[in-house]
């Protein structure tokens, strides 16, 4: 400011442009060596400081988080860039001890900053590490530490040391969570032009978080309590990661702000028949049908896509967004009782579709069917009718909505997959759907250099959230593919596109597998698997067959659907994996269980509420913001959930309640890759008893037997009876239990139970 009111000064004074810049550095000069010889706190801090605020427009927040820290906090900086270290002395305002890691402190370019600097060199494999940190705890001292050791090469967390958590653990201090957001684009980051776009000064933002304390359970010791400290404070970064995400705008913003900083040329969506689309293309074409939407559909507040994953689907799904209507996604393979359910239950008079589509799936009966109940609109028709100025007022809009929305305002209504009754409406915010994104990208090290491979229906909320919304927000590129069923096909699809990230079911996996070569995989990082419970036998052939680690997760619809998977820092083979952050969890008792409980939860990611076909527009929002999934699991003390069953999926057999899920999964290993199924009827004798239909010709009861008593399984758990026959199976590759329940009910002849 001073500099600039000078230059006002001169210029009036009419003195030549050389010499004022000549005054300005001699002043700027005598101003620095001033600074430097007078100032009692330490010049360094201040210097940078004002550097970092006049060339990065240096933003914190929660400036007033580190006087709640108390005596000798522990300050906890994720590690984006180089720079992190002299941007930590900008805004401590006492001079803390930096914790530097021995390879770093050697470093030639380290040393002018040590001079500035109280510091300690620590090797963080070494266990004298954690006691220099405790020494300098209790001898007063605020610490300034990067759990991660070393700059992220991924853009997300990176493995997070243990030393840190041991000492905070065991003296009791306070950790202040910080993240530094901007500086990874700097060229100070070790991101390589592929995962970030660089700039010389990029805006720079500081959030400090609340301090805590870590939570170890008391009894663990040695080795475990270490590990358990080091997983506490992942946590803690976790959570500071998915808090300091802004998730307060709607899908299509944070997809045009994704847009404008990678480049609107990069990649977007691909898929085999339309080939790709560029951030630029696809907002345009959204951009362009938005305004004919919000024209033809002006009196309606939704409206249904009836699309296979294509370029296509992703364009008319953003344009209902940004004309201001929220897509209802419905599912193709649900068969027509459920469809039409599905569209009074949302109240819909349009469906939009593709002739192409309903042609080459054979659905022409079916849409014929629902075009009783609904408009059926042809969104390949309305493409030849769009004209070049529509085109050039697209382009010219594309990175602008045509209505604007807020955050908390519905994007999408999806349905319940009815494996279990009539499909239920889920409305879903903006704010759920984003959040879900920012949970994900604070678990789990996603970035730009990836590539999805997409088979799952963009009406599964998997295939929509996870699969499509996720990449989008984060920059990746998707390939789409319109059946996960082509079995022989995908595997080439994913060799040839290069894909590191594929989503798949377990049914869907095991199929790729048996017609894959060994060399399909090769690209793959991540293989990422929900919806349904992974089998032992499925994990086995692809760790063998592939070199791939499959990561099971687990969600629900009304989750936007993630709630949680197994990562490669944290992975328990048989368990789903550990709670997202920002997701709170509570376990209601069910009598006659002997462990776990039914999960209840409740999040940013939580749904806005159900609509219900009784009640068709209705919104019924969850009560105090928890939703009950209707899953029992265990949690254990390491914060791994298992699931143990559907809590409709229990059969009651002589007072104990008995898993189905754990029946069928004994199946699953005694024949594996063969698909089986069970249900529960009516016994005199003993309350309920469980029928076991399975695909396997050469299955039998007393082989069932011999197998689960050498598991140590009790006897009850054995089904009364095994039928061979064909599992039904719904078209997102999980078994039709409502099926598989009536045809064992019509084939024993009993009362159908209330479904």
């Amino acid at each position: 400011f001073g500099s600039g009111a000078i230059l006002a000064g001169l210029l009036a004074l009419e003195i030549s442009i050389p010499q004022i810049l000549t005054f300005l550095a001699v002043a700027n000069g005598v101003a620095v060596w001033l600074m430097l010889r007078y100032l009692p706190t330490n010049p360094m801090w201040d210097l940078v400081n004002i550097l970092f605020r006049a060339f990065s427009r240096l933003e914190i927040e929660g400036r007033e988080n580190l006087d709640k820290a108390g005596k000798a906090p522990i300050l906890a900086f994720n590690h984006v860039s180089f720079l992190d270290g002299p941007l930590a002395m900008a805004i401590t305002e006492e001079e803390p001890v930096f914790c530097i890691d021995e390879n770093i402190a050697k470093a030639w370019w380290m040393h002018p900053f040590l001079r500035f600097c109280n510091h300690m060199v620590l090797e963080p494999s070494q266990p004298v590490a954690t006691q220099k940190l405790i020494n300098a705890i209790q001898d007063g001292d605020s610490l300034v530490i990067f759990p991660e050791g070393r700059v992220t090469d991924t853009g997300g967390l990176m493995k997070v040391y243990d030393v840190a958590a041991m000492a905070a653990e065991m003296t009791g201090s306070m950790v202040v969570p910080i993240r530094i957001d901007g500086l990874e684009r700097s060229y100070g980051s070790r991101l390589s032009p592929s995962h970030v776009r660089r700039q010389i000064f990029p805006k720079v933002k500081v959030t400090i978080l609340e301090p805590v304390k870590l939570d170890v359970p008391a009894h663990l010791k040695g080795r475990r309590r270490r590990m358990a400290a080091g997983s506490e404070l992942h946590r803690i970064m976790s959570e500071l990661v998915f808090r300091t995400t802004n998730v307060d705008q709607t899908i299509l913003q944070k997809i045009i702000k994704v847009g404008r900083g990678l480049g609107m040329r990069r990649m977007a969506t691909e898929d085999p028949f339309t080939g790709s689309l560029s951030y630029g293309r696809l907002l345009t074409g959204a951009r362009v049908m938005a305004v004919r939407f919000a024209q033809d559909y002006a009196d309606q507040k939704r409206v249904g896509i009836l699309l296979p994953n294509a370029n296509g689907t992703v364009a008319v799904f953003l344009a209902l967004i940004s004309a201001g209507k929220i897509p209802a996604m419905l599912n193709f393979t649900a068969g027509i009782r459920n469809l039409r359910s599905a569209c009074k239950t949302a109240e819909l008079k349009t469906v939009l579709t593709s002739r192409n589509f309903i042609e080459q799936a054979k659905l022409e009966d079916l849409v014929e069917e629902l075009g009783k109940e609904v408009t059926i609109v042809w969104v390949d028709d309305l493409k030849e009718t769009i004209t070049t100025k529509e085109k050039l007022l697209g382009l010219w809009n594309r990175a602008k909505p045509l209505v604007e929305r807020q955050s908390t305002d519905p994007a999408v209504v999806l349905f319940t997959s009815g494996s279990e009754g009539v499909p239920k409406g889920v409305v879903l915010t903006h704010r759920n759907m984003l959040s879900n994104a920012a949970q994900a990208g604070a678990t789990i090290d996603f970035n730009i250099g990836d590539k999805v491979f997409n088979v799952l229906p963009m009406f599964h909320s998997f295939g929509l959230t996870a699969c499509t919304i996720l990449p989008l927000v984060r920059g990746l590129p998707i390939y789409l593919y319109p059946s996960p069923l082509h079995y022989r096909v995908i595997p080439e699809l994913i060799y040839g596109s290069n894909a590191t990230i594929l989503f798949g079911t377990d049914t869907f996996l095991n199929g790729y597998a048996r017609t894959a070569h060994p060399f399909d995989f090769r690209s793959v990082r991540y293989c990422v698997s929900g919806a349904e419970p992974v089998k032992a036998s499925t994990r086995k052939l692809y760790m063998e067959s592939f070199g791939v680690r499959i990561l099971e997760g687990y969600g629900v619809t009304e989750a936007s659907p993630v709630l949680c998977f197994n990562t490669p820092m944290y992975n328990k083979p048989g368990s789903v994996g550990k709670i997202f952050p920002g997701i709170e969890t509570r376990l209601e008792s069910v009598p006659g269980l002997r462990e776990g409980g039914r999960l209840q939860v409740r999040g940013a990611n939580i749904m806005a509420g159900y609509m219900r076909a009784e009640k068709p527009g209705i919104l019924e929002p969850p009560v105090d913001g928890w939703h009950d999934t209707g899953d029992i699991v265990t949690i254990d003390e390491d914060r791994y959930i298992t699931i143990v069953g559907r809590a409709k999926r229990f059969a009651e057999i002589a007072g104990e309640m008995v898993s189905m899920a754990a029946v069928e999964a004994m199946a699953d290993e005694l024949w594996p890759g063969q698909l089986t199924a069970v249900a529960r009827i009516p016994d005199p004798k003993r309350g309920e008893k469980i029928i076991m239909i399975t695909e396997n010709p050469d299955a039998n009861r007393p082989q069932f037997v011999a197998f689960a008593k050498s598991q140590g399984a009790m006897e009850i758990m054995v089904p009364s009876e095994i039928r061979t026959m064909e599992v039904p199976v719904l078209g997102t590759g999980k078994i039709d239990f409502v099926s598989v329940q009536k045809l064992v009910e019509e084939l024993y002849e009993v009362e159908p139970e209330h479904h």
